[in-house]
């Protein structure tokens, strides 16, 4: 029987019948969304096609999507760029009709200059399209660069398009500032217009299956949970690698670096995931507690500690999947002598009675060897060897959970290997997503958008968090800018790393975990 065939009976269980939620109740209601930067590159790889998908899946039904942006379009123009936007980015579910049928629910308004004007004209369209759809539940989306959110947010407030409206929700993309001051200043001008409530902070890496998966594996198998801490984990290695340079983010990069791109973000939240506590409910705000207690938790470092257990690198030329590449410093918009860091590696501990004494190994890059997203765990040996000399070898040990690009949880374990005499063999337990559930699609922000739509804030980063992530980041960001202001350790394209990296276990008698 297929997972998909056993799935589908067990829904017609007389159990799950009474007990589970229907596919039904994954729908959401009428909305209008306002898209800022609606035919900018996130909306149109991103946004439009996830909405698109949700739309073929019969989630959403009555809506109007309103791109706002500078782009000289016409209504017409736009529902065509959409168009043109889903086949070349969903081509498994690429259909003319659905296509068709799904972009006469877009609508376009052009952003010019005389701003006061467009927002007047913004707003009587808004008004048009809830009335369109009979609802008051609207979104802004902000796919827009930061320094243009807070103009955008204080012109909706001089109209009344925020706090005054119910069901008004703003989504804000990544980085939510620069370092912990400028992540405060954002914050104040979004609450001048909105409550809390209202704010989705959005990371599309929290909308991953298989970012989701590290809670329910956690938190519904018994197995697990009793050794998820100091006494049986010996060490976590997390990575985040990626294939690609900086495309053409040179400006942004100069200004942020790995640490503001990935660190800050992406990486503390998976530290968080793995580490937290169990929540008390799946509530949004009980799940975001444990998350942001884990931030706090982690060891607050000094100068002399991110010598020690920090390691910088910026990607030189080299070669990548046999084509040459070129170096940082000759990107697109990056200055010829830059020492902004391309790669981090680090050594992370979590002050508390779960995980005192177990570090936490995490590295994140641009133009490594290969992509992937990773999290190993990796238990202690067992206090003693039973089976003489020839195992003292035995690999521990280690689950492993891989976001991308394949989605898959693994456990390795020893087994006799057959023959005579006592010898182990490391043998893998595994699930892989695509498999069992026959799909190969990894839906970030489509399950972003929706909880979103349904006004879910368990997925989106809170305020306070986001200010704790800084507390971990902003003095690593301090040391660096003195320690390379005049040269930074270089790697070639195509590695993974600088070799301080590697130095960064091997003083602790570890090594990564192969990838």
């Amino acid at each position: 029987m297929t997972a998909e065939k056993k799935i589908s009976t067990e829904v017609q269980s007389p159990f799950l019948q009474s007990c589970d939620i229907s596919l039904d109740d994954f729908k959401v209601g009428p909305f209008t969304m306002v898209i800022f930067g609606g035919a900018g590159d996130l909306s149109t790889r991103k946004l439009l096609p996830s909405l698109y998908h949700l739309f073929c899946e019969n989630l959403i039904q009555s809506f109007s999507i309103l791109g706002f942006a500078r782009t000289k379009l016409s209504t017409d123009e736009y529902r065509k760029v959409a168009h043109d936007a889903i086949k070349t980015f969903s081509p498994d579910m690429y259909d003319v009709e659905k296509c068709s049928a799904f972009c006469e629910n877009l609508f376009f308004e052009q952003a010019h200059e005389t701003v006061d004007g467009t927002y007047d004209t913004l707003s009587c369209r808004v008004t048009e399209l809830c009335n369109r759809n009979k609802c008051d539940n609207l979104i802004y989306y902000l796919a827009v660069p930061p320094e243009a959110v807070p103009p955008i947010i204080d012109r909706l407030a001089k109209l009344n398009l925020c706090r005054s409206k119910a069901n008004a929700k703003i989504v804000i993309e990544k980085p939510f500032g620069r370092d912990k001051k400028s992540a405060e200043e954002l914050n104040n001008c979004i609450l001048k217009a909105f409550n809390e409530k209202q704010v989705y902070r959005i990371d599309h890496y929290l909308g991953k299956e298989s970012v989701q998966n590290i809670l329910f594996f956690r938190f519904t198998n018994t197995i697990f949970e009793p050794v998820w801490n100091r006494d049986y984990i010996n060490h976590v290695q997390i990575t985040v690698a990626e294939e690609i340079g900086i495309e053409n983010r040179g400006v942004f990069y100069e200004q942020a670096g790995i640490l503001q791109d990935i660190i800050q973000n992406h990486m503390m939240q998976l530290i968080a995931l793995v580490a937290m506590e169990p929540p008390v409910g799946m509530e949004a705000d009980y799940v975001r507690d444990e998350k942001i207690k884990v931030v706090h938790e982690l060891r607050k470092m000094d100068d002399s500690y991110i010598d020690l257990h920090t390691v910088a690198g910026q990607y030189a030329e080299g070669d990548i999947s046999g084509k040459a590449v070129n170096a940082y410093r000759r990107e697109k918009n990056v200055s010829p002598s830059s020492c902004m860091p391309t790669y981090f590696a680090g050594t992370f501990y979590i002050d508390n009675w779960r995980w005192s004494g177990v570090p936490f190994y995490v590295r994140s890059g641009k133009r490594l060897a290969k992509r992937t997203t990773q999290i190993s765990i990796e238990f202690k040996y067992p206090p003693l060897k039973l089976f003489g000399r020839t195992c003292d070898n035995t690999e521990p040990n280690t689950l492993v959970f891989n976001i991308q690009p394949q989605q898959e949880i693994s456990l390795q374990f020893s087994v006799k290997y057959p023959g005579q005499g006592n010898r182990t063999c490391p043998v893998d337990m595994l699930f892989n997503y695509e498999k069992i559930f026959n799909t190969k699609r990894n839906p970030d922000y489509e399950r972003l958008l929706i909880d979103c739509i349904k006004g879910d804030l368990m997925l989106f980063a809170r305020q306070d968090g986001i200010l704790a992530m800084w507390d971990i980041v902003d003095p690593i960001i301090a040391r660096w800018e003195k320690t390379y202001a005049e040269d930074i350790p270089l790697y070639t394209a195509g590695s993974m790393g600088p070799k301080g990296a590697d130095k960064l276990l091997e003083k602790d008698g570890r090594l990564w975990r192969p990838l």
